[in-house]
């Protein structure tokens, strides 16, 4: 009888083994199936929350925000995955300094200052220390996912002649698109300054491919300088 107990319990404890393998396997399986699908949703919800925080934000929380620290290492900007995304969205601690809108492809972002993971996780990234609206040539960065209406994805489809709009909520600047091109990684010099200009140039990946090395480059010409009222404002607020 006490070797059949013994016998029991052993197949009851192989039993018990292979359905938490079994769990196990079925819980990765789901997680490699809806990865995509949840880090979209969750990119789309936090980018979406972030922006309309950021729109209750007056001129001088943008500037308090544009004070602190930030990081403007191109280099060290993550790739787009379910832990970092996660990861922003838990923590929140986010400092816009201003909006960006392009109405023409629905985009409506808040701007941060530099490039921090979670910063491009939500929204678009000022690429270099001590940016002026309106001055010289102003610079940001996103995040790119092929034929998806979040963040910067949407300028695959953005055409030369439609409007760029940012703000620091005491001027709106408007900008039209000159041109659009896709480079090369290394030709970073589409960021710089040249004296006597004031434009605006989005950086974003060109393809979904993660190491793909190509960069999408959508330049803009300062052509308006307004107040902001809340009649220039209201080209920040989607119209759903």
């Amino acid at each position: 009888m006490a070797k059949n107990n013994g016998g029991k319990k052993k197949h009851r404890l192989s039993n018990w083994l292979w359905t938490i393998l079994l769990v196990v396997g079925f819980t990765i399986s789901l997680l490699l199936i809806f990865n995509e699908p949840v880090k979209l949703w969750v990119i789309g919800q936090t980018s979406g929350d972030a922006t309309r925080s950021a729109q209750t934000l007056k001129s001088t929380d943008y500037a308090k925000n544009k004070a602190k620290k930030a990081n403007f290492k191109f280099s060290s900007v993550k790739a787009l995955d379910l832990s970092n995304v996660s990861k922003a969205a838990l923590q929140r601690k986010l400092h816009p300094i201003g909006l960006i809108a392009v109405p023409s492809v629905k985009i409506y972002l808040p701007i941060l200052n530099g490039l921090g993971s979670d910063n491009l996780t939500v929204g678009a990234g000022t690429m270099k220390p001590d940016q002026v609206m309106g001055q010289g040539n102003y610079a940001l960065a996103g995040h790119h996912i092929h034929k998806q209406p979040t963040l910067f994805s949407p300028l695959e489809n953005v055409k030369v002649g439609k409007k760029i709009y940012i703000t620091d909520k005491k001027k709106v600047y408007t900008y039209k698109i000159v041109f659009e091109k896709v480079v090369d990684k290394s030709q970073v010099q589409y960021i710089d300054d040249s004296q006597g200009s004031h434009i605006i140039t989005l950086v974003t990946c060109a393809a979904d491919q993660i190491l793909q090395p190509e960069r999408q480059i959508v330049r803009g010409k300062l052509v308006k300088v307004t107040n902001a009222s809340d009649k220039h404002l209201r080209v920040f607020m989607e119209n759903k």
